[in-house]
């Protein structure tokens, strides 16, 4: 349902196709069509309408598609049985539903006008000037639905390190060679949520955390390559660093991934998750925490991370190699593992919101 109004779909069965519908000229085609106020699963449309005709509208159709289907032939009225129809009410009108509504999707937009008659049938106007919008990201309220889902599975909290980063050796001679010896960030792909608001647009590098449960240290396969880059996890995780929760995802397996983001304060990583992320507490939380060793007393730092979910932790500045160690590890490369680019399951219960996908 839309706050403003209420929404069905024309269904129109076996009838007639000069049966249902009249065209009636008298009814004006809307005109100067403004969509605003987008999100994810909702859009505001209003457009200008003759003020003597007003009375006379009773309904508006609504025909949304999305962008790639814009050339497709006009639909029928009698051959498309899920357009939307409108009650008339004053304009704007919140068109909302996550049933058709995809976050970060393109889609075109027309409108009629229509008046029921006492038969049962409608007279329309011409289809309006067909319109293109493309809907916004996840907001922070669903990023934090996504987050109170990945809590509740995250499990038990490990000891760990150290980060880790697998390439290929020539990425890391690249570094070498052509970066004045550092990893410099990258921009997101999009792996994970429709909706991320950091996918194509967040710069970083990748890291993960995760240990084997047997020895308590960093597992020697990877899916991206056998030459591995590990530094001492207090580098990047410190009482100076932000962290924040990024995405929440399967890719049609039993393993979930959780996506955080580390970010020095103040740094224009930090800037840009501020605005669209949920920061997290860093010495509490379910995924990733830094706090001080009481026992030791000392002031040293203990991390811990989440037993049960596969962490992807992106660090937003560059990493300079003298910081760490690079060498090969022993396993091997799981290509078949790897979640570049990958699409979440659509389907999962346990990672997905009603909000799209």
């Amino acid at each position: 349902m839309t706050t403003d109004t209420r929404w069905s779909s024309l269904l129109y069965g076996n009838k007639s196709q000069d049966s249902g519908i009249v065209e009636m000229e008298e009814l004006p085609v809307p005109q100067n069509i403004k969509i605003s106020n987008i999100t994810c699963d909702s859009f505001k449309i209003c457009w200008d309408m003759e003020p003597r005709v007003k009375e006379r509208i009773t309904h508006y159709f609504i025909d949304l598609n999305k962008k790639e289907n814009k050339n497709s032939n006009k639909f029928k009225h009698k051959d498309v049985p899920t357009k939307l129809v409108a009650k008339a009410v004053p304009l704007p009108m919140t068109v909302r539903g996550h049933w058709f509504l995809s976050p970060r999707t393109e889609y075109t937009v027309a409108v009629q006008t229509a008046s029921k008659q006492t038969d049962g049938d409608y007279a329309v106007s011409e289809w309006s000037e067909i319109i293109e919008f493309t809907t916004a990201d996840y907001s922070t309220v669903h990023l934090t639905q996504l987050l109170e889902k990945a809590e509740v599975i995250a499990g038990r909290m490990l000891r760990f390190s150290v980060f880790y980063r697998n390439q290929n050796k020539e990425y890391f001679d690249q570094a070498r060679e052509v970066h004045g010896n550092r990893m410099l960030p990258a921009v997101k792909d999009n792996s994970g949520s429709h909706g991320s608001p950091i996918s194509g647009k967040l710069e970083g590098l990748y890291f993960s955390c995760n240990t084997e449960f047997n020895t308590g240290k960093p597992p020697q396969d990877s899916p991206y390559g056998r030459t591995r880059f590990e530094i001492q996890a207090e580098t990047l995780f410190n009482p100076k660093t932000n962290l924040y929760f990024g995405d929440f995802y399967c890719m049609y397996t039993a393993y979930h991934y959780v996506i955080l983001v580390l970010a020095p304060q103040g740094s224009p990583g930090d800037d840009f998750c501020k605005a669209r992320l949920q920061a997290l507490d860093v010495t509490n939380n379910h995924f990733l925490t830094c706090t001080l060793d009481e026992e030791a007393g000392d002031g040293a730092l203990v991390f811990r991370h989440a037993q049960d979910v596969i962490l992807e932790v992106i660090y937003t500045d560059p990493v300079d190699l003298v910081l760490g160690t690079v060498a090969e590890i022993s396993g091997h490369q799981l290509m078949s593992l790897s979640t570049v680019n990958a699409k979440k399951d659509p389907s999962c219960k346990t990672c997905n919101i009603s909000v799209g996908r």
